[in-house]
C-alpha cells in the first residue's frame, strides 16, 4: 500500500510539472527556455525533487528516514508559504491554473499524508533541523546569483531589485527561523509517532529498519 501511495504523490508532482512546463513553453516557445524560466522557482525544485524521490519509493527502492522528512518539510513549505504570502498576486487560467493547484495544494497535502501514514521515522534527530535548512540556504544563494545575472527574482519578498540586500535578507532570515520552526516540529511529531507505534508493538517484534 505504501508503494501505491508513493506513486499517487510521484504521479501528481510529475502531472503538475510537466503542465507547468506545458504552459510556459507556450509562452516562450523554446523548451530550453522554458526551463531556465521555471527552474528559477523553489516550487519546482521542490516538487522535483519530492517526484524523483517519491518515484523511487514506488519502484521500492530505499529513502533515507532524514531525507523523506526533510523533503516533507519543504513541500509543506512549498504550500504554505503560497497560501499566505503569494495567492492571488498572478491572475492564473488555464494549464498554469492546474499546475498551480496540483504543485502548490495537492502535492503538498499528498506528501504530508504520506509521511504520516507510511515513512519511517525512527532515527530523526533535534539536529535534522539545522541539516535541512542547507536547501533553502542553497536556493537564496542561487536566487542571488541569477538575479545578479538577470535582474529576475522568482518572489516578492526576495526580490534585491525592488527591497536592496538589507530587506532581502532580513526576510530571507525570517523564512529561515520558519522553516527551522517547521522542522523542530516535524521531528517533535515524528519522535512523538515512532514512540507511540512503539508502545502498541507487541512484546518482542522488532521495529522496522529506516
Amino acid at each position: 500500500m505504501h508503494r501505491f501511495a508513493a506513486a499517487l504523490v510521484a504521479v501528481g508532482a510529475w502531472a503538475g510539472l510537466l503542465i507547468q512546463l506545458a504552459a510556459t513553453y507556450s509562452q516562450t516557445g523554446t523548451v530550453l527556455g522554458s526551463l531556465w524560466i521555471v527552474l528559477r522557482f523553489f516550487t519546482i525544485i521542490t516538487n522535483l525533487l519530492v517526484a524523483v524521490t517519491m518515484t523511487r519509493a514506488a519502484l521500492g527502492r530505499r529513502v533515507s528516514v532524514v531525507g523523506l522528512a526533510g523533503l516533507t518539510l519543504a513541500i509543506l513549505f512549498v504550500g504554505i508559504i503560497y497560501v499566505v504570502l503569494l495567492h492571488g498576486l498572478v491572475d492564473l487560467s488555464g494549464l498554469a491554473l492546474v499546475a498551480d493547484i496540483l504543485l502548490h495544494y495537492v502535492v503538498p497535502v499528498l506528501m504530508g499524508i504520506y509521511w504520516l501514514t507510511f515513512a519511517p521515522k525512527i532515527g530523526l534527530s533535534w539536529r535534522d533541523p539545522l541539516l535541512w535548512c542547507a536547501y533553502p540556504v542553497a536556493y537564496l544563494f542561487y536566487v542571488a546569483v541569477r538575479g545578479s545575472l538577470d535582474g529576475v527574482y522568482p518572489y516578492p519578498f526576495v526580490d534585491v531589485g525592488a527591497l536592496g540586500y538589507g530587506r532581502m535578507l532580513l526576510n530571507a532570515l525570517m523564512l529561515l527561523l520558519a522553516y527551522l520552526a517547521g522542522g523542530v516540529g516535524l521531528v517533535g511529531l515524528g519522535r512523538a509517532l515512532a514512540l507511540r507505534r512503539g508502545a502498541r508493538r507487541p512484546l518482542g517484534q522488532q521495529s522496522p529498519s529506516g
